[in-house]
């Protein structure tokens, strides 16, 4: 939260934190970010976190209850987007649902069960 309200750095802006790895003495946490843009914009918004890391570990600071306060380190996570691009790629070679209805594939019973594609039964729609 710390990020999104009290944070006025304009560099830093639609940030996600994707995760945070607190290493086992309490010391150090590596907080995992997801920055929407292009490449210039996450690398600002990496810059724009590491220059308010002194900021937003006072804040953790005072939130948790441990005899020392993380030094926060920021990683940018690019699961978001590689998830993207990997539903885009799918897109493409994939055939599309309009497709695959003409050719009548949605209609039939592929199990020997009788149940239909989705799994639903034949007969009243009762799951199996």
């Amino acid at each position: 939260m710390a990020i999104l309200a009290d944070l006025k750095d304009p560099r830093v802006r639609d940030v996600t934190v994707t995760r945070v790895d607190v290493a086992p003495d309490l010391r150090s946490a590596k907080v995992h970010v997801s920055v929407m843009g292009d490449d210039k914009q996450q690398k600002l918004c990496i810059y724009g976190l590491e220059s308010a890391a002194g900021f937003l570990q006072r804040k953790v600071g005072d939130r948790i209850e441990t005899r020392y306060t993380p030094r926060l380190s920021f990683e940018l996570d690019m699961g978001v987007k590689k998830s993207i691009e990997m539903a885009r790629i799918l897109k493409e070679v994939l055939p599309s649902e309009a497709a695959v209805e003409d050719e009548g594939v949605g209609d039939a019973m592929d199990y020997e069960d009788g149940t239909a594609e989705d799994g639903a039964a034949g007969d009243g729609g009762e799951a199996k």
